[in-house]
């Protein structure tokens, strides 16, 4: 009989568990902590274009709600199910934890690809699965916001069809909104920024200049294109960048601005000027300083984590790396900024938007740099100090930070 091969859930939980033992958290504590509140299946029908009915599923995960309410994503991708909202949404446990935002973690998603869908089929997608889960979020309860194949308008949509079912206007319901309808200033760059702001730490205790740093990047989406342009400005080279039709590679490095250009009009960074094909996966494994993993999950693993060779590798994606391969980075002495620090600026600025709304009162880009900023060092600070204290590797020292911050909510709860 074949070894059954573990889900994306129960991998995700290797680092809790080892925070755990740091910790010296009893039994029934991490029991609870591997465990989610509420988890919730939809069935979405949808009228299509060719007058057909097509049923859609779709999912909502609150992991843990003692610090707050519920905060994470919603995507359409295909690959959407509930194992992988499940692991989300405990990601985002932590992540809102290592930043010290008073969220839990939530995540949610529908099965299935945007890229096939019309303008129309999309928003009667959006506003069913709306519908469906209009009764588990709120303002106080949980708060919605974009990921992978989901917009600015699809949070519209959501928003919208959230405010006829409850017959008020309540934009704190969700985030990344467009700016005309409450949304926050540096929201589009936020996951980029607070990327940026925590390699900024990482090059000062690893005494690693930017200026001529030899920059790789796995997937250019909206997290990976800021971080692309603020360390061009510093002087580091963008040698090679993936999407997911293709890679480009230059020694001499590219111009990110003028790459994202060619990407918008092409749909692809194949075939950009003076670069060579390279495949989606070779970023990961190119002679460089630093390497930014921001695709999709698992994608540095055993197979080819022995083969990286960054001294920096600054996690944009959700769980890029499996606890594996983590292993082998940190016998290599490879340092990581793990995901639920490094990609933590996109939650941070959407908690600034949830308290705009609330107020009603909107900062400037200024203000909201500035704040970005000192969340983002100062999570990226402590975790370091952990770091140091127990001589573990930076993903263990981001969950013990975590982990204790939940636990200490659960204690002062009577949860636990």
């Amino acid at each position: 009989m074949s070894e059954r091969k573990s889900s994306l859930f129960e991998e995700s939980l290797k680092p809790l568990k080892k925070a755990a033992a740091i910790l010296k958290l009893e039994p029934d504590v991490v029991e609870v902590l591997s465990s989610h509140e509420r988890a919730l299946i939809v069935s979405i029908p949808v009228k299509m274009d060719n007058g057909k009915t097509e049923v859609f599923t779709g999912y909502r995960a609150q992991h843990n709600t003692a610090r707050g309410p519920a905060k994470g994503g919603i995507r359409y991708h295909p690959g959407v199910s509930l194992d992988e909202v499940k692991s989300l949404s405990y990601w985002m446990s932590i992540k809102n934890a290592v930043v010290g935002i008073p969220y839990g973690g939530g995540k949610g998603g529908i099965t299935c690809n945007p890229k096939e869908l019309s303008v129309g089929e999309l928003e009667r997608l959006t506003r069913g699965y709306a519908a469906q889960i209009a009764r588990f979020i709120g303002v106080d309860k949980d708060v919605p916001a974009p990921d992978v194949g989901t917009t600015a308008q699809i949070m519209g949509w959501i928003a919208d069809e959230y405010y006829k079912i409850m017959g008020e206007y309540l934009p704190g319901v969700i985030t990344s909104k467009s700016l005309s309808v409450g949304g926050s200033r540096g929201r589009d760059t936020a996951t980029g920024r607070g990327a940026f702001f925590t390699t900024l730490e990482a090059v000062k205790v690893l005494n690693m200049p930017l200026k001529g740093a030899r920059v790789s990047i796995q997937g250019f989406g909206n997290a990976a294109q800021p971080m692309a342009q603020y360390l061009h400005e510093l002087g580091s080279r963008i040698i090679a960048v993936s999407d997911s039709t293709a890679g480009v590679y230059n020694l001499d490095g590219m111009n990110p601005t003028a790459l994202i250009e060619y990407k918008n009009k092409t749909k692809s960074v194949k075939g950009f000027p003076g670069t060579k094909t390279i495949t989606t996966t070779d970023p990961i494994t190119l002679d460089c300083d630093i390497l930014i993993p921001a695709a999709l999950e698992t994608q540095i693993t055993d197979k080819n984590a022995d083969k990286v060779k960054a001294k920096l590798v600054v996690e944009e994606a959700n769980g890029p790396t499996t606890p594996e391969a983590d292993k082998i980075l940190h016998e290599k002495q490879v340092f990581v900024i793990p995901d639920v620090l490094a990609n933590a600026g996109g939650v941070t600025v959407s908690y600034f938007e949830w308290v705009q709304n609330r107020m009603g009162y909107y900062w400037s880009d200024q203000e909201v740099d500035e704040k970005l900023k000192r969340v983002m060092t100062e999570a990226f600070r402590d975790v370091y100090k952990t770091y140091l204290q127990y001589k573990i590797d930076m993903r263990t020292a981001a969950y013990v930070t975590a982990v204790r911050k939940i636990v200490d909510a659960m204690r002062a709860l009577g949860r636990i």
